[in-house]
């Protein structure tokens, strides 16, 4: 009796103890996937955020700039420090403090409170911190708009976290922007859209009708030795690797009463205090000129009157 009692004593601690070992086993087994399902959960939040991030950051992008031209046009000036005001709209949506009203839903903490919105759906929150924003001009034709910054996506019951630097990059083209040039040197008598040219050649032999159209309509081409579109913004005419340029219609001129300069019609060469030497050219209006610098560009070297 005595050994059957042992037995049996035996057996119960073993069943208890397996009892409790697959009760832990199981347990630890539900909390690892519950654990793995929520970092999948905030893993697909992330994804997602990144994109909308993306989508955000043109927004923001876009509208610094429509506010820095609005701005041009109220103060007819150009605005020396644009850079610093690029910050003062992206952090705060202000101009010199005052409230831009476009930049409703486009600054940072603006972007960070839509993205919690999200977040707080799936019980998580986020907090950006760390941040660099930066709008600058890596090609002739788009503005890239940078935003660099510590995010923490982190589960509210602390189950999980994601904690990382990104860089969100998104491009706004500037076509159809009006060039801030044309707008202060004419005290917005007359302005100009950015336009790409369509034309590839100018001049063939004599028919000169390609470069007529794009002077008509001053559209723009890429050019190394022009200003780009954020050095206009300043006033600055210097050369840049990514410069656009336009040939100024001065008949628009004439017409609003503005007296014309017989100077080369390149406009950041119009617009500015340089004067090299120009030439009229054959089947273009009188007041067409161009320096010497530009004829090849626009194929007129043999065409000087």
């Amino acid at each position: 009796m005595n050994k059957r009692g042992f037995f049996f004593t035996g057996l119960m601690i073993v069943l208890i103890s397996l009892f409790i070992f697959s009760f832990t086993l199981y347990n630890s087994t539900n909390e690892r996937k519950s654990v793995q399902k929520r970092v999948e959960t905030l893993n697909d939040l992330v994804f997602s955020l990144e994109q909308d991030l993306n989508r955000q950051l043109f927004t923001s992008g876009f509208r610094v700039i429509f506010s820095l031209e609005n701005e041009i046009v109220k103060r007819g000036q150009y605005i020396i420090n644009s850079e610093d005001k690029m910050q003062e709209l992206f952090y705060n949506g202000t101009i010199n403090n005052i409230p831009q009203e476009i930049m409703l839903g486009a600054t940072l903490p603006d972007i960070e409170s839509s993205l919690n919105v999200k977040a707080n759906k799936i019980n998580a929150n986020i907090t950006i911190t760390n941040p660099s924003f930066l709008i600058n001009q890596t090609d002739p034709w788009q503005l890239k708009t940078t935003l660099t910054a510590d995010f923490l996506i982190q589960d509210v019951s602390g189950l999980a976290l994601w904690n990382k630097t990104e860089t969100i990059t998104s491009f706004v083209p500037i076509e159809g922007f009006e060039d801030p040039l044309y707008f202060v040197n004419t005290n917005g008598l007359v302005t100009n859209q950015i336009n790409q040219t369509p034309y590839l050649v100018f001049v063939q032999g004599t028919d000169v009708s390609n470069l007529l159209d794009h002077t008509t309509n001053s559209y723009y081409i890429s050019n190394p030795d022009a200003p780009n579109f954020l050095q206009r913004f300043k006033g600055d005419f210097s050369a840049n690797e990514n410069g656009i340029e336009s040939l100024t219609n001065l008949q628009k001129f004439s017409n609003q009463g503005i007296s014309i300069n017989a100077k080369s019609v390149i406009d950041h060469i119009y617009f500015s205090t340089s004067n090299p030497p120009s030439h009229n050219i054959l089947g273009m209006p009188s007041w067409f000129r161009i320096d010497d610098s530009h004829l090849a560009t626009y194929n007129v070297t043999g065409l000087i009157s």
